[in-house]
């Protein structure tokens, strides 16, 4: 089979297509012809060397997400058979023609979604409902501030907590971005290269913030939290240093939490995607909640796709797919 490698650590060229045996499903796994694969930001911070996969784990192949059919069954597999059409969270090994995944760990392709779309799910969904419902704890009624906004996580986290009747704040990097966040649900957009998000923001009491940022933005959070708010992180692509006055956290009963998906066992992951199955993939069925699609790269131009990441001028997804 054709793999896209991470030859060695550094730019997008480094990204290289090899040929590589097709691998077996080991017992609870499925194999996976794959037709398509989410490019996330993890993906980027794997390529540089600094997100190195579990081990287990394909080590030189990224890719946490995939979309396509069941090819063949491990031993002990109950859920699936041969020809579904399922998208799936792995660990890594995504970028290429076939992935084996947990089939505890596969979700079915809802019915109103190609899998191009499908294969933008996994990641994102499982990231956002893990981060923002579970930890975060988001109600109804409450108010959510997303940064953001137009990234993969920022149009699911704005989707699905309107969708839970959450009123929605997010930030982003131009008017097209925030004009994007609006029109899936956001009740207001914070343009932060015009505008200083905390200053626009400080009279509106914001319950839980998903921050991937970090960096200046984690003191202008804390102080924007509501009583009892919560902070959760994803990421701190500015840094994870700040100064905060713990005196505050307790006055105010701020919560300051978050979490990375992919080193976690593999028990929690199948939790997470039975909790994600029960409650987000009805919203999809039903039109709630949609994948956003900015650009569709063949598997060989990986690096273009890199680029594009890294360029972050994309609103949604980037999808690679198997010509």
């Amino acid at each position: 089979m054709k793999v896209i490698v991470i030859t060695s650590y550094g730019a997008p060229e480094v990204l290289q297509t090899q040929e590589r045996e097709i691998p077996k499903p080991n017992a609870g796994e499925v194999l996976i012809k794959v037709k398509a694969a989410g490019v996330n930001r993890p993906d980027v911070i794997q390529r540089k060397g600094n997100y190195a996969p579990p081990p287990g784990a394909p080590q030189d192949i990224p890719g946490l997400e995939v979309a396509g059919i069941v090819e063949e069954i491990g031993s002990n597999v109950t859920n699936l058979k041969k020809g579904d059409h399922v998208c799936a969270l792995i660990a890594g090994g995504g970028y290429a023609e076939y992935a084996v995944a947990n089939a505890l760990h596969c979700l079915p392709v809802p019915s109103n979604l190609n899998l191009t779309e499908a294969a933008s799910l996994p990641e994102t969904v499982l990231t956002v409902w893990h981060n923002l419902f579970q930890r975060g704890q988001l109600k109804a009624g409450e108010k959510f501030l997303v940064h953001g906004g137009s990234s993969g996580i920022g149009i699911t986290a704005i989707q699905l907590a309107k969708a839970f009747g959450a009123t929605v704040f997010a930030t982003a990097g131009s008017k097209e971005k925030c004009d994007a966040c609006d029109e899936l649900g956001a009740t207001k957009c914070i343009n932060y290269k015009e505008e200083d998000f905390e200053s626009v923001l400080k009279d509106e009491k914001i319950d839980v913030i998903l921050d991937m940022i970090g960096g200046d933005y984690i003191e202008k959070n804390i102080q924007l939290l509501n009583t009892d708010g919560r902070l959760v992180f994803i990421n701190a692509m500015k840094g994870g240093k700040s100064d905060f006055t713990a005196i505050d956290i307790m006055h105010r009963r701020l919560t300051i939490t978050g979490s990375t998906l992919r080193n976690r066992d593999i028990a929690f992951k199948a939790a997470l995607i039975a909790e994600v199955h029960k409650h987000v993939w009805p919203m999809i069925e039903e039109g709630k909640f949609k994948p956003v699609i900015y650009k569709t790269f063949s598997l060989k131009d990986a690096a273009k796709a890199h680029e594009l990441m890294e360029s972050s001028e994309h609103i949604g997804k980037i999808v690679l797919v198997n010509d």
